[in-house]
């Protein structure tokens, strides 16, 4: 897996100060997508356990209040493979902050039926995940108003309660993660 960058301190894609990680690969190729570099599996660098430990790293501070992964796009088959252990270490080392997914594909229809990934491998991820935002993007249902998601198509789903009830929780403002 390749990865496109790493943003040490990122204020826009979960609440308060985050590290994220931008993969590289995503087949869904949206229009008018804000990473189109990202859809190509070759771009960026090599994820490495290096890279995993400068991660680890830049996660130590408190003020960081959690990780969000995002692309390209962390359900893509090749990318899960080598996430799922990763977010797994990660998850293990900092239990008490939140960890926040983006990704193209719809949460029922193609990462629960592993229409898309393994269903073990998106398990795994899931189950580390507090958040997972949903979707693709769609140009005509754009909203800059929306907190942390571009088109209005968009859900923030709490991942441990929509597990749990097996029905879609969504997360709000007022939720702690």
């Amino acid at each position: 897996m390749n990865y496109a960058k790493i943003k040490k301190y990122d204020i826009s894609n979960g609440p308060g100060v985050r590290v994220s990680l931008y993969v590289s690969g995503c087949r869904n190729r949206c229009k008018n997508c804000f990473n189109p570099e990202t859809w190509d599996f070759e771009y960026g660098e090599p994820f490495t356990k290096k890279v995993e430990d400068e991660i680890i790293e830049a996660m130590k501070p408190d003020y960081i209040k959690g990780f969000t992964l995002l692309g390209g796009d962390p359900f893509e088959p090749e990318n899960a493979q080598a996430l799922a252990p990763f977010i797994e270490r990660l998850r293990k080392i900092y239990p008490d902050k939140s960890f926040w997914c983006f990704t193209g594909y719809d949460y029922e229809s193609d990462i629960l039926t592993g229409k898309k990934c393994e269903i073990e491998i998106a398990l795994k991820i899931l189950h580390c995940l507090d958040v997972l935002v949903d979707g693709r993007f769609i140009e005509e249902k754009k909203d800059l108003n929306l907190l942390f998601r571009g088109s209005s198509n968009h859900r923030i789903i709490l991942v441990k309660p929509s597990l749990e009830k097996d029905e879609i929780v969504l997360w709000d403002e007022q939720s702690a993660v």
